[in-house]
Parts: C-alpha cells; sequence; structure tokens
C-alpha cells in the first residue's frame, strides 16, 4: 500500500484538473509535490507562501472534494519550501 499512498496527491490533481481551466491548474497545482501520507493527513510541499495562500482562499473545497472522495476522514496541510526561483513567473 506505501506505493499507492504516494500516488494520492497524483489522484487528487487528476481530479482537480478536471475540474479546473488549464492555465490555472498548471499556474498553482503544478509547482506543488506529495511529501509524506499518515493516512489521516497528506503532506504537500508547496514553493511559495503566495501559491500557498491562492490554494487555501480559492481551492479548498475542491482539494478537500477530491480528496475525501478518494480517502474519506482525510485532511490536507501545505507546507512552503522556500524554494522560489520561479516565484512570480508569470506568462500572459
Amino acid at each position: 500500500m506505501p506505493s499507492d499512498d504516494t500516488k494520492l496527491w497524483q489522484r487528487v490533481l487528476n481530479r482537480i484538473h478536471a475540474e479546473v481551466d488549464p492555465e490555472e491548474f498548471r499556474r498553482w497545482f503544478v509547482p506543488t509535490s506529495y511529501a509524506s501520507d499518515s493516512g489521516d493527513l497528506i503532506t504537500v510541499w508547496v514553493p511559495t507562501e503566495a501559491i500557498h495562500r491562492h490554494l487555501s482562499t480559492h481551492y479548498t473545497s475542491k482539494i478537500d472534494r477530491a480528496l475525501r472522495a478518494l480517502r474519506p476522514h482525510c485532511s490536507i496541510r501545505f507546507v512552503v519550501t522556500g524554494v522560489d526561483e520561479d516565484d512570480d513567473q508569470d506568462e500572459h
């Protein structure tokens, strides 16, 4: 089962990808990465506080719904890694 656990965040992303604009998905979700899974809490790394804030403000319900569809009673925690080489990469 550990190999399945490492894929949980990818499965959440697949569900969200089907619901959001491709550019929005690329900007806000692609930079994230799976960190750990304790069974009832998954931890996801985000490179900047700005991405963390945006995900928390605009996508919490979509993320929670996708996660709970895959694993009921599980929650998510975002941890800012501080790796922000592409922090303000605005491509219009």
